[in-house]
């Protein structure tokens, strides 16, 4: 460990510095979060709104069974996907204030081409549009958060923006059933798609009225904004602390700089390491399954008896679920250490497709149809708390700073083409192989994940940006800090 790691370590806590804090600086940290975090509501409703709107605009757009498939898609891959590295590299050359301005843009105008599409052509174009805002916003808001928020409030303030993810995709049911209750007309689908707009607006907007994180600008050389920031959101003795730290690091993050990301990653080990454990940490985030609930869970329990209203049912039952797992995991992690919770995550979810896989092999009846509901439930639950919240967190806090924008999209990027890849993969896998040994499958490879997450998982509680990258220097990958400041309170 590195003298400046350990000379810091007894600021890791926070608490002391924290209880100091004035009202203006807790007033400016709220109101931080909550602009910035409308880039994942805006995430959410809009990856959640379609569900509503293909059962309306089919006959407007004439839409057969392989342009539905592609208007739903587009939003993910190549849209989000490459959203991310687009975000990334934004965040890098603009700032985080300036790539979320350009995400605002890319929601408000793929809000707009959608809802005024005459075809599929200009639907899938808004889709790719707000696609690219999405993963960018997915890069963008934690990355922003973890920069901003001190080291106390950085787990909750950066997991508020899953919050955010979930209560959009929630928002989206509901206001599917607003407007469809209220506008009796077959082109409703136009209002719901347009009704995005509001938010963008408010995230363009609201972001003139937040600075750029202080440690972009410190690498910039812009030093006295960096100052000027750390003090709208701490206490003066803890600004100058935090100050001290980034400012040093800045330097000798600058005069070693070859430059650019992908020279900085040939030149540095340790650099390539972190991006290894990272673009891990998202293909074990996809790895656990969410998504073939999220999208197949009708689908499934048609198939097991309960019929179309199950659906209904399906789909308000885990967005609550979504929501309430992520309130506890705000929680937790305000409490608790990250890796015993990640890994706590892994075999709630392991548990939850091995008891779906064993579901499947009792005759068919209603308490075979409400297990494999409640196993569902038990995997969305899981995640949500433990897993999809610390992971999002974790890539927010492990990338060195000169290539963190980068990486983060590189990571991202990852994430969201393994979300692709499974959630394309399902279907013919579940037609080949079956349900049983399918659910097996993912139950076997979140026992992985535990694996991984046990051996290669930083804990990063308690410890600023500067003193994780400090570990990561001078740690080999399988040797970094698995546990938190000895005394440390906050997340």
């Amino acid at each position: 460990m590195s003298a400046m790691h350990s000379s810091h370590g007894g600021h890791s806590g926070g608490t002391s510095a924290g209880a100091q804090r004035s009202p203006a600086n807790n007033r400016f940290l709220i109101k931080l979060t909550v602009i910035s975090t409308l880039g994942g509501l805006l995430f959410g409703y809009d990856t959640g709104v379609i569900s509503g709107a293909l059962l309306y605009m089919g006959e407007d757009l004439n839409l057969t069974p392989l342009s539905e498939a592609v208007v739903v898609s587009s939003l993910l891959f190549p849209g989000a996907a490459f959203g991310a590295l687009l975000g990334g590299k934004l965040a890098d050359a603009l700032g985080r204030k300036g790539s979320l301005l350009v995400c605002a843009g890319l929601f408000l105008f793929g809000a707009l081409i959608c809802a005024i599409a005459p075809n599929v052509v200009v639907m899938t174009i808004g889709r790719i549009l707000l696609g690219f805002g999405v993963g960018a916003a997915a890069v963008t808001c934690p990355l922003y958060l973890a920069e901003m928020a001190p080291v106390d409030r950085r787990g909750r303030m950066v997991t508020i923006n899953e919050l955010m993810i979930v209560t959009g995709q929630f928002l989206a049911f509901a206001m599917n059933a607003l407007l469809d209750a209220v506008i009796q007309d077959p082109h409703v689908w136009r209002w719901m798609l347009g009704v995005a707009t509001i938010p963008a607006v408010a995230l363009f907007v609201g972001m003139f009225f937040l600075p750029d994180s202080p440690r972009w600008y410190a690498v910039r050389g812009r030093l006295d904004q960096s100052r000027r920031v750390l003090e709208l959101g701490r206490a003066p003795a803890e600004a100058a602390e935090e100050y001290t730290i980034i400012a040093s690091h800045a330097q000798r993050d600058v005069s070693e700089d070859k430059g650019a990301a992908m020279r900085d990653l040939r030149a540095y080990p340790w650099m390539r390491r972190i991006l290894w454990i990272g673009c891990g940490l998202a293909t074990i985030q996809q790895a656990t399954g969410i998504n073939t609930v999220n999208y197949y869970a009708p689908t499934i329990l048609e198939s097991t008896g309960l019929g179309a209203s199950a659906s209904l049912i399906l789909t308000i039952t885990v967005g609550v679920v979504a929501i309430i797992g992520t309130v506890l995991g705000i929680v937790l992690i305000g409490r608790h250490n990250r890796r015993p919770l990640l890994l706590t995550g892994f075999t709630g979810v392991a548990a939850g497709h091995a008891v779906l896989a064993l579901s499947f092999l009792l005759p068919e009846s209603a308490f075979r149809s409400y297990l494999i509901l409640a196993a569902m439930l038990l995997v969305v639950f899981f995640v949500q708390t433990f897993i999809g919240t610390l992971v999002w967190l974790l890539l927010s806090e492990i990338f060195p700073m000169t290539i963190r924008g980068f990486a983060m999209g590189i990571a991202v990027f990852v994430l969201w083409t393994v979300n692709a890849a499974i959630s394309f993969a399902f279907p013919p896998l579940v037609a080949a192989l079956g349900a049983t040994p399918t659910f097996g499958l993912f139950a076997l490879i979140n026992v992985g994940s535990w694996l991984f997450a046990r051996k290669f998982a930083p804990e990063t509680r308690g410890r600023t940006l500067e003193e994780l990258e400090d570990d990561f220097r001078t740690h080999d990958a399988a040797h970094l800090v698995h546990e938190a400041p000895a005394g440390v309170r906050g997340g």
